[in-house]
């Protein structure tokens, strides 16, 4: 593993984005946050309530009401939002998503929408909500085939747009190759790997905490 340096921002916290959908990122975000006792926020949340992030993180954390920020903006029909404020004649207006007041000690974990480059509205994407917040950025990556090429992209398209990258995460079997192949040509860090499970638990993000200590005490929050 490599050495990680992250330029402080005013606000500590992570943005969470993701290869693709379905990639873990709720998984991730549910590990980050019990790792550093953070507080949660997903700014745009789309699908129906039974399927939302926010609650699914707090049955696995045990996070309290108050360290969880409502979100901006949230649509019932699961697809991507520029598509899903549409089907209910809205239009995300990234001006309304604004990073949610802090303690000055308190760690955000926030949550992204799908992957990096989608839409948020015709003329932005999920790129410009991460350099709006001013976080550095988690990749959650599939560690089986294909994820070298998925995670170089997005490695690139947040690069190409000067946003600060934290590292990557991969979801799934160990996989040696893919590891050392994305950290030698995406020059980013795999900060952790976190095994993919079916059924997840309170107690199977508590036995995950292990393998976030070394990224949790870089960003001297552990």
């Amino acid at each position: 593993m490599q050495d990680i340096s992250i330029k402080k921002s005013k606000i500590n916290g992570l943005f969470v984005t993701g290869t693709d959908t379905e990639v873990g990122k709720t998984f991730v975000s549910a590990a980050l946050v019990k790792s550093l006792t953070a507080s949660y926020w997903k700014p745009v949340q789309t699908g129906p309530d039974q399927d939302h992030d926010t609650p699914e993180i707090q049955r696995l954390t045990g996070i309290v009401d108050r360290n969880i920020y409502p979100c901006s903006y949230n649509f019932p029909d699961p697809l991507s939002p520029h598509e899903a404020a549409r089907r209910v004649g809205q239009t995300i207006n990234l001006d309304d998503i604004n990073l949610p007041s802090i303690s000055e000690d308190e760690f955000l974990i926030v949550e992204g929408a799908g992957g990096a480059l989608v839409p948020l509205n015709d003329a932005f994407l999920m790129t410009d909500l991460m350099a709006k917040v001013n976080l550095p950025v988690v990749i959650v990556a599939r560690s089986g085939l294909g994820t070298i090429n998925h995670t170089l992209l997005t490695i690139e398209a947040l690069k190409n747009r000067r946003l600060t990258l934290a590292g990557v995460i991969m979801n799934g079997p160990e996989n040696r190759g893919n590891r050392e192949a994305i950290e030698e040509y995406g020059k980013v860090p795999v900060v952790a790997e976190l095994p993919r499970c079916e059924h997840v638990t309170a107690e199977v993000i508590t036995e995950l905490m292990p393998r976030l200590q070394r990224f949790s005490e870089s960003l001297g929050h552990n």
